[in-house]
């Protein structure tokens, strides 16, 4: 079985700065990307990067607005999501996952434990 792990995540002040890794176990044959979704409490879990494992597509949600990139290491089938100028309402649980690059969570297969991140005001 897949499995996804997530590191890096904590408590920061708002303006601070985050670098999360997420470390897949293999790579299937319907893992054509890997996401990172974020849940508040209270809220749906969405969107907030993708990245394509072959090729160079990336997405993000508009409401970051440039402040994350999401990177990757194919080799060792790994990703990031490199988060500066933090505001409180980046506050959730954040979520690695793999499947088809999409929006959406149902394209995602394989899903990650997930990693507290806190920004304080």
């Amino acid at each position: 079985q897949v499995q996804l792990v997530e590191s890096g995540g904590g408590l920061v002040q708002a303006g601070g700065s985050l670098r999360l890794s997420c470390a897949a176990s293999e790579r299937t044959e319907s893992m054509y990307a890997m996401a990172w979704f974020r849940q508040a409490p209270g809220k749906e879990r969405e969107f907030v990067a993708a990245t394509s494992l072959s090729g160079e597509a990336t997405t993000y949600e508009a409401s970051i607005e440039g402040r994350f990139t999401i990177s990757r290491h194919n080799a060792e089938n790994t990703v990031y999501l490199q988060m500066n100028n933090l505001k409180p309402e980046d506050t959730a649980v954040y979520y690695c996952a793999a499947g088809t690059l999409s929006h959406w969570v149902r394209h995602y297969a394989y899903w990650g434990q997930g990693t507290q991140v806190t920004v304080d005001s």
